[in-house]
């Protein structure tokens, strides 16, 4: 069964949730370090009125958790790593200090050396990566991979800004790894144009290779020029997912190195797209994020891609199914996790087809939106607020008066702990709101309880198919906001 799981990857490897050399393939897309905040841009109303949903955040610093990584690694004492990566780590902590990159080179250290434990011998290993740190990535995947290194592949595309003092950076990075020389490797051709390769030195040698290449096609080559980025709003790949990397990549790499039926893993599987392409191919699949924003995303694109039923054959790890597990994540300290507990909730809730918004400026008391289709053309808004303290009657006035602001016709408050009375009473005063197209009415201010998701697996009523949200998105991602690039 395929495997999707919510949490910090060095923890659930840590837990050996992955065993020793079950993996085929593994490709990662971590962040690159390159000190700016990643959104996933949902709305754009005004300049001063952008609602943003944290993806990730790709800032790095020297912390608790980076010294101690520091430490756990030229400590050694299980004989984890490898000699040559403490000995790296050392005498890069001499030369960058305790700074954001070293910090960042750390936490990938870390978790390259996990990904080298679970691959079976035969496996493969893609690091995707820029300029920004290519260069010291290498270095510590060298010193993980010993003698294995097999290519540096320059993905190149096209798109995006252009600046006034630097050649346009366009290009990406891939760094293939081997466990061993007995890799899976399965070339891939391009259909042979006569003059596009360079003979051999004797005539004979010469005609027999081009024969060959009529015969087979052109070799892909380490550096790649035919697959594009996506970058128009109107692709239809397009998620409004950051660094979302085109399906024809990932198809490629899960050819090469892969077969029917092996794991592919991807540790950073952000809006899911190593995963869709895994289960195209008919391999099985782990994936793994720490934000259930992208954890939602890539369950709902497997329902859009496959259907329903394909949800039933993927098993989800570390998603809260419990009151204290829920009161666990609503409580957790760690800053990367922040407003994870909102977004579990109302995703959940929904079934994966809410809005996630970050609460910022005259958005403060709207956690996500969702639409819901009315008649053959039209459709309405639903508004949430998730609270995981204490509650109170004033907290529906409130979203009260974010449903006029918002000309939402529904609005839904989650709440972690038990509503008052008052509360209760208050939202009934809202009215109800007919739904011609159902035939029911439904009460324009519900509170649901954190306590009936996960005992009661109450879910939101009113259908929301996956073609309302994607007209929804699209009319909103007209507007968004562009991300430069460097």
């Amino acid at each position: 069964m395929n495997k999707l799981f919510y949490g910090d990857n060095l923890d659930i490897f840590r837990q050996n949730k992955i065993s020793r050399e079950t993996v085929d393939l593994c490709y990662i897309d971590p962040p690159f370090n390159s000190k700016r905040n990643y959104n996933q841009i949902y709305n754009n109303i005004g300049s001063e009125d952008r609602a943003q949903a944290q993806a990730f955040i790709d800032t790095w610093v020297w912390d608790d958790r980076a010294n101690a990584g520091y430490d756990e690694i030229l400590a050694n004492s299980e004989g984890r790593f490898q000699a040559q990566l403490v000995e790296l780590i050392k005498g890069l902590h001499g030369v960058l200090r305790e700074g954001s990159l070293l910090a960042y080179l750390v936490s990938m250290a870390l978790r390259i050396t996990e990904i080298h434990r679970v691959l079976k011998r035969t496996g493969t290993f893609y690091l995707h990566c820029d300029p920004t740190a290519s260069h010291y990535l290498k270095l510590v995947a060298d010193a993980t991979f010993t003698g294995n290194f097999r290519n540096e592949i320059v993905w190149c595309y096209a798109g995006g800004g252009i600046p006034k003092r630097d050649f346009p950076r366009k290009h990406d990075i891939l760094l293939r790894y081997t466990k061993s020389s007995e890799c899976i490797f399965n070339p891939i051709y391009r259909p042979y144009t006569p003059g596009t390769i360079q003979r051999g030195r004797t005539p004979i040698k010469g005609k027999y290779f081009e024969e060959g290449l009529r015969k087979e096609g052109t070799p892909i080559n380490d550096w790649w020029i035919d697959v594009p980025k996506i970058t128009s709003p109107t692709d239809p790949e397009k998620l409004g997912y950051p660094t979302q990397k085109p399906e024809a990549l990932l198809d490629r790499i899960i050819r090469v190195s892969s077969n029917d039926g092996d794991t592919v893993l991807d540790s950073y599987c952000g809006c899911g797209t190593t995963i869709v392409i895994a289960q195209q191919l008919k391999r099985k699949w782990i994936g793994m994020d720490i934000t259930y924003q992208s954890i939602s995303l890539v369950l709902r694109r497997l329902e859009g891609t496959f259907g329903a039923e394909v949800l039933r054959r993927v098993r989800t790890d570390g998603i809260p199914r419990d009151m204290d597990s829920a009161r666990a994540l609503a409580h957790r300290e760690d800053d990367r996790l922040r407003k994870e507990f909102e977004k579990w909730a109302v995703l959940t809730y929904t079934n994966n087809r809410a809005i996630i918004n970050e609460k910022r400026g005259a958005d403060a008391g709207i956690d996500a939106r969702a639409y819901f289709k009315t008649g053959k053309l039209d459709n309405a808004k639903i508004i949430f607020q998730v609270k995981s303290g204490g509650v109170d009657r004033g907290d529906i006035a409130t979203l009260r008066g974010d449903m006029q602001r918002e000309e939402a016709v529904l609005a839904v408050l989650i709440t972690l702990e038990e509503p008052t009375r008052p509360m209760i009473n208050e939202a009934k005063v809202a009215g109800q709101y007919k739904h011609e197209d159902m035939g029911r009415s439904y009460d324009r201010i519900s509170i649901v309880k954190v306590q009936d998701i996960v005992e009661e697996n109450k879910r939101l009523e009113i259908p929301m198919s996956l073609e309302v949200l994607r007209a929804a998105q699209r009319e909103i991602e007209e507007k968004q906001i562009t991300l430069l690039e460097e």
